[in-house]
């Protein structure tokens, strides 16, 4: 199914919101971004994106963003039952996470479901599994779901007909790397390759390293 042209403003509306409330923290706070050279345009601020979170694994353990974000991570918000966009975004995130283990960077995929209703611990396993062996599949209450989404600033929207099997989320697209004792470093948008991942990726993780 095409995306969308409501989803394609959604997610370009998320982005630049994104993009503003990061380059306000850094303002604010007067500090100098460690990750500059590693940007393309856009200044972040780990302090704004991202937050704890308990939400319940593939396996059914429930877990925290401790248990999870313990190394580098790609962060997306999609579901299962995607026709096209989250299939094609996951595996495009698959092959980054690929190309960094061939440079020597360990970086964990993650997928959070916005789709709690279809999405189980057991359905989350299979699919995620066939994505990637080492990509970490999480699901919760909506609630949970909701509050782990606003911290990301990650919209969706589950239709309030859910009769139908095949009802389709709005959601944005982005993917969000995650860094130990920084947070949320960067996101990627759809256009990016896995190659322009990866070679972004890897600049923030030696820039990392060299801070500690």
């Amino acid at each position: 199914m095409p995306v969308s042209t409501r989803s394609y403003a959604i997610a370009a509306a998320s982005v630049a919101a994104i993009a503003l409330v990061s380059i306000w923290a850094y303002t604010r706070n007067g500090g100098a971004d460690p990750f500059a050279p590693c940007r393309q345009g856009v200044v972040s601020g780990g302090a704004t994106i991202g937050g704890p979170f308990s939400l319940t694994d593939e396996e059914g353990r429930e877990v925290t963003d401790k248990d999870v974000l313990k190394g580098p991570s790609l962060v997306y918000f999609g579901y299962t039952f995607c026709p096209d966009i989250c299939p094609a975004d996951t595996a495009r995130n698959a092959e980054a996470i690929d190309a960094l283990e061939e440079r020597g960077y360990e970086v964990t995929p993650v997928f959070i479901s916005v789709d709690p209703n279809r999405d189980t611990p057991e359905v989350l396993k299979e699919w995620t599994d066939y994505i990637h062996p080492r990509m970490i599949g999480l699901t919760g209450t909506p609630a949970e779901i909701a509050s782990v989404a606003k911290a990301y600033r990650s919209y969706y929207k589950v239709p309030e007909d859910t009769t139908d099997p095949y009802y389709i989320v709005d959601h944005t697209t982005q993917t969000y790397l995650m860094l130990p004792d920084y947070g949320f470093a960067e996101f990627f948008t759809r256009e990016a390759t896995p190659e322009e991942i990866a070679d972004r990726a890897a600049c923030f993780l030696d820039a990392a390293a060299k801070r500690n």
